[in-house]
């Protein structure tokens, strides 16, 4: 790939996607096999005014041995060093960016239930910092290839051959040819006009149906409103936390989702992948969980504390959105999720209610804003899914026609 070209991916990431301010704190996480690409994020931070930029490399092999060899205890427990971490992102504020490159399937030999367990123990601990930097601080998930992941997505070409088609793909569905920073603003316009009419209307009720099933009814907040795009810290600071973002979001009022949904994609969860599943909702919580494959997963995924079985996030991306239009399906919750609507398990997002500026985390989930250890999107667009909008003043609107916007 052209090293000019990413110079300016980086640059994007940098200034758009988590647009690091003078004097601020830089944080990446990345895997081991992208030290070229990482460097030129380095520079692109240091440029942008970093005052100090870290990298916290992973390796998704160790990873695996250690899922493989240490003790349900061991693997997750979680040492006062690493709450020291926890503390210093709190006092810090850091940027936060994550480098997604590791194989779909890299961790399909580990117990899905004892890493399960390791994550509810790690994540439990670390809720309560991670609830203090909420709305606080930029962040930015991007991706670039990784040579199994690459392989995967093209097994008939040579590992070098693929690796350049997969980054031609990350670029394009990133807007990142061209002038990157015009294609963004030009593009948060474009879904910020969504969000104002889908706002306007007063939305009470999501209905969700297809062909293959799903027939979902969602209730909506009366202080709900959809996001999209770029996003604002509470000190004003802008930012676009997903490179690439399609999507118009809101979080739906916990204990209002009955029915059932259907996958419309494979869910990449723990490294491992969840396919063909459904899912049926009761007074808001998933009451039968199935699977085609790895249901047990699934199943641990919707139980790993009680806000893991009811809804954070509805989540509308047209059919033909430009990931879609690739024709890749990316083993990868940040693309496919971008390709097609999708919903999320888990915990949802305070800054979907009106004013949530000058309220509370806990006035925030009084009024319906689901609270988790996790948080995670699961993939429902077809081509023939339709969405009606029940309004608090008693009108059915479409939102939604064979899969692509309404209006």
């Amino acid at each position: 790939m052209n090293q000019t070209i990413l110079q300016e991916y980086a640059k994007l990431i940098a200034t758009v996607g988590v647009n690091v301010q003078p004097g601020q704190e830089v944080v990446i996480e990345a895997e081991l096999d992208q030290p070229a690409f990482v460097t030129e994020l380095v520079k692109a931070c240091y440029e942008a005014g970093a005052r100090t930029v870290r990298v916290d490399w992973q390796h998704q092999p160790v990873a695996l041995l250690h899922a493989l060899y240490r003790s349900p205890e061991a693997l997750g427990e979680m040492r006062e060093w690493e709450k020291a971490r926890l503390q210093d992102m709190v006092d810090t504020l850091p940027c936060r960016i994550y480098l997604e490159s590791e194989d779909p399937d890299g961790m399909k030999d580990a117990d899905p239930a004892k890493i399960s367990a390791a994550a509810q123990n790690r994540q439990r601990i670390a809720k309560p910092y991670r609830d203090q930097i909420e709305n606080r601080i930029q962040w930015c998930i991007a991706a670039v290839p990784g040579k199994t992941w690459a392989a995967k997505l093209f097994p008939e070409l040579p590992v070098e051959e693929a690796m350049e088609k997969l980054w031609e793909a990350i670029l394009e569905a990133s807007r990142a040819k061209g002038d990157g920073p015009a294609n963004w603003r030009a593009h948060n316009e474009d879904l910020k006009a969504r969000c104002k009419y889908l706002n306007d209307l007063g939305i009470r009720s999501l209905h969700y149906t297809a062909s293959n099933g799903t027939d979902l009814t969602v209730g909506m907040m009366k202080e709900g409103r959809f996001h999209g795009g770029a996003d604002k810290t509470l000190s004003g600071i802008t930012f676009d936390p997903n490179i690439p973002s399609e999507e118009v979001y809101i979080s739906p009022k916990r204990g209002e989702a009955e029915g059932i949904v259907y996958s419309a994609l494979p869910l990449c969860y723990q490294g491992q992948l969840i396919e063909n599943f459904s899912l049926r909702f009761e007074k808001g919580r998933v009451v039968e969980a199935k699977a085609e494959k790895n249901e047990a997963l699934l199943k641990e995924l919707v139980s790993m504390d009680e806000g893991a079985a009811y809804l954070g996030e509805c989540a509308l991306v047209p059919f033909e959105s430009p990931i879609n239009q690739t024709g890749i399906l990316f083993y990868n919750t940040l693309f496919d999720e971008n390709a097609v609507c999708h919903l999320a398990l888990g915990k949802g997002f305070c800054d979907t209610v009106d004013d949530f500026e000058n309220r509370s985390l806990a006035e925030c989930q009084a009024l319906g804003v689901n609270d988790s250890i996790v948080h995670e999107d699961f993939m429902i667009g077809t081509r023939d899914l339709n969405i009606d909008a029940e309004t608090f003043d008693g009108r059915t609107v479409p939102i939604f026609r064979n899969g692509t916007w309404a209006f």
